[in-house]
């Protein structure tokens, strides 16, 4: 699935890079089979984004992404927040992708969403789809909440969310999220510092990403059998590398 290269590209950290390959992004998008409208809404983002200077885009990122844990790009943010299980279920995925011959840094987290296509866009179309199947309800929640904040970056969720092929009800999502409190505010981050403590161990700092892929060689790029196990995403509600280029 190139499409799902393009959207890890997009909703990576932005480089110039994007810009660089803007005109085989807009083919990619242009040839997909998402529906019009989604192929209009990524398209508009890519134009809009690359039309922008590179410092504003990359402040306005940081200001989305890493500030607060409501649209953060990790998924086992969403499903395990700071309980154990997180911890094996890093280890579980990792051990997935080093099966499937994706090599990723020691400080690279597996979880990071643009890193989960770059896996899954080399583990063919029906394993691919499975796999963002296995997270079509956190997408959605992004989706909504990225919404909810006028951020054209929804539009990757939205697209990915087609092509998981899962029916979700997000006007139900909606209602859930709309009378959320904002966990970006200067006050939320504040009283985010205040509860917690301070760590200087190693586990610290697994919240630094890498940079560094060794990606899959082409015997190893093929279907793999398992991908995110998560249960609790059938009960899931809302609330709860730099790429080379293509």
């Amino acid at each position: 699935m190139k499409l799902l290269q393009v959207i890890s590209l997009l909703m990576d950290y932005p480089t110039e890079t994007i810009d660089q390959s803007r005109a085989e992004l807009l083919e990619i998008v242009a040839e997909s089979t998402l529906p019009e409208a989604l192929k209009k809404s990524l398209s508009d983002f890519i134009y809009d984004r690359c039309a922008m200077p590179l410092l504003d885009w990359q402040s306005q990122y940081d200001g989305l992404f890493e500030r607060g844990r409501a649209v953060s790009l990790l998924l086992f943010e969403h499903i395990h927040g700071e309980s154990r299980d997180r911890g094996q279920a890093m280890v579980n995925l990792q051990q997935q992708y080093q099966a499937a011959g994706l090599d990723i840094a020691a400080l690279e987290l597996p979880d990071y969403i643009p890193l989960y296509l770059e896996f899954l866009s080399t583990q063919g179309d029906t394993n691919a789809q499975i796999g963002l199947e296995e997270v079509a309800h956190i997408l959605a929640v992004l989706a909504c909440r990225l919404d909810e904040r006028n951020s054209n970056y929804a539009a990757l969720f939205h697209s990915l969310l087609h092509l998981s092929q899962v029916h979700v009800d997000l006007s139900d999502i909606q209602q859930q999220i709309k009378h959320e409190q904002r966990d970006d505010t200067p006050e939320a981050l504040d009283k985010v510092w205040e509860e917690e403590a301070v760590s200087f161990t190693a586990e610290s700092d697994a919240d630094a990403c890498g940079i560094s892929i060794k990606r899959p060689t082409q015997a190893q790029s093929k279907d793999h059998q398992e991908f995110i196990n998560v249960e609790s995403l059938l009960n899931f509600h809302a609330g709860t590398r730099v790429q080379e280029p293509l």
